[in-house]
């Protein structure tokens, strides 16, 4: 019996824009490894008539970023009644955006860093809260806009009001917190393994960081304690769940033992549309745990639905 037709969603318009690409293609080529009949559709404006033309048996959404990620696309493809991967409309949307993500984690009892929204005009010549702290976007992935206030800074970062800004005029100031940044995937309603990443070269786990080779170290698995790990785990899958996910997500923590093996565990997101490139962390993960990347991939085409 041939295999199903699986139109492969990348590129698109987002800042995310190159990590799409990268991860879309390498998924298009593993999928025709495992005998799909593949297209490559790099999305713009008129993916609806496209993908109304294609009528595929799948949709792999490798998109990611603002249309990609947030809910706009998957409700395109609920409207078309095409099966897609990772989450459904109010989970993608909800993840999306940091601050509301944060709300219902909280509510669900997983530790998040005190923050605040404000508009970024707001942000004068006065900090927002006591340095250190955070300045991100609401709605961007890949660090995009993230920047770091350090304790000794006398003023806000000068960047978040100038022209060149182009990451909304929303943001989010969160608490910094110190230590050592981990990562878990969830596959279904399986918690995979936990790893720590350490970046080289740079201050934190930035653009670069994930996506240029060399960028960053992954510890896979990451070497705590065995407690924190699996504290990990059920964190993360315990985030999927509360948030309404479906599919592979991953979500990331800051864990800082500094003072103590028990130390302070903090989730900061859940990313709904985890990057799928030859340096990212899901693969990584899935094969950790048997899992080759054709085989993950497979597992996603075969668990794509609508209303999700």
């Amino acid at each position: 019996m041939a295999k199903k037709h699986v139109a492969v969603l990348l590129g698109g318009f987002s800042s995310e824009r190159p990590v799409s690409l990268s991860s879309g293609n390498a998924c298009a080529d593993a999928l025709e490894g495992e005998g799909y009949r593949v297209t490559r559709v790099d999305v713009d404006h008129d993916l609806g008539r496209v993908l109304a033309e294609l009528r595929p048996d799948a949709a792999f959404n490798a998109l990611h970023g603002p249309f990609g990620e947030d809910g706009k696309v998957q409700g395109i493809l609920e409207y078309l009644e095409i099966p897609y991967t990772h989450s459904g409309v109010l989970a993608s949307a909800l993840a999306m955006d940091k601050e509301k993500a944060k709300l219902v984690a909280r509510a669900s009892g997983i530790p998040v860093a005190e923050s605040k929204i404000r508009n970024r005009f707001e942000i004068g010549s006065r900090h927002p809260m006591k340095p250190p702290y955070v300045v991100k976007p609401v709605n961007e992935g890949s660090s995009f806009g993230v920047v770091i206030v350090k304790a000794d800074q006398p003023h806000p970062p000068q960047v978040i009001q100038s022209h060149d800004w182009k990451y909304g005029d929303t943001v989010m100031v969160e608490r910094f917190v110190h230590g050592r940044e981990l990562t878990c995937a969830v596959m279904g309603d399986v918690a995979l393994g936990v790893t720590e990443i350490v970046p080289v070269g740079h201050s934190f786990y930035d653009y670069d960081a994930k996506y240029v080779a060399g960028g960053s170290k992954h510890e896979c698995p990451a070497k705590i304690s065995p407690n924190i790990y699996q504290k990990i785990q059920t964190l993360a899958l315990k985030a999927h769940q509360a948030i309404g996910c479906r599919g592979v997500t991953r979500s990331d923590f800051r864990y800082d033992d500094r003072h103590s093996e028990n130390g302070e565990l903090i989730w900061l997101e859940v990313n709904t549309q985890p990057g799928m490139t030859p340096t990212s962390l899901v693969p990584e993960l899935a094969a950790h745990a048997g899992h080759g990347f054709g085989e993950l991939l497979r597992w996603m085409v075969e668990d794509a639905s609508c209303l999700r």
